[in-house]
């Protein structure tokens, strides 16, 4: 895994490479990266002892899942839809597999 480096001064980045429901302004946001004199992250690598030690529960997962498919898909989560997307990430995994595959079947 190659280690995190910050972009140079001048990095062209397209407009469609960002998502911006999920990032908005991400655009202004890519030669501001705080980086020390040597040009590394002021942050270290993430240390794996540190992690939470209990596992995603499958209804957070396909909850989870079926928000980055709508999104993805461009139809962002509204308020009033979190009601419907807790009911439906409450079903099987063969359900919420069909239901992200219809989401993302027309991109």
């Amino acid at each position: 895994m190659e280690s995190w480096q910050c972009p140079p001064s001048a990095v062209a980045v397209p407009q469609l490479a960002l998502d911006p429901y999920r990032f908005p302004g991400a655009v202004d946001t890519v030669d501001s990266m705080p980086c020390d004199a040597n040009g590394q992250p002021p942050f270290g690598e993430p240390d794996p002892q540190t992690r939470l030690s209990w596992p995603l529960q499958p209804s957070d997962r396909r909850r989870l899942d079926l928000h980055a498919a709508l999104t993805t898909a461009g139809v962002p989560p509204t308020s009033g839809d979190l009601e419907a997307i807790h009911a439906l990430s409450a079903l099987d995994d063969t359900t919420n597999a069909a239901l992200v595959r219809w989401i993302t079947a027309g991109r």
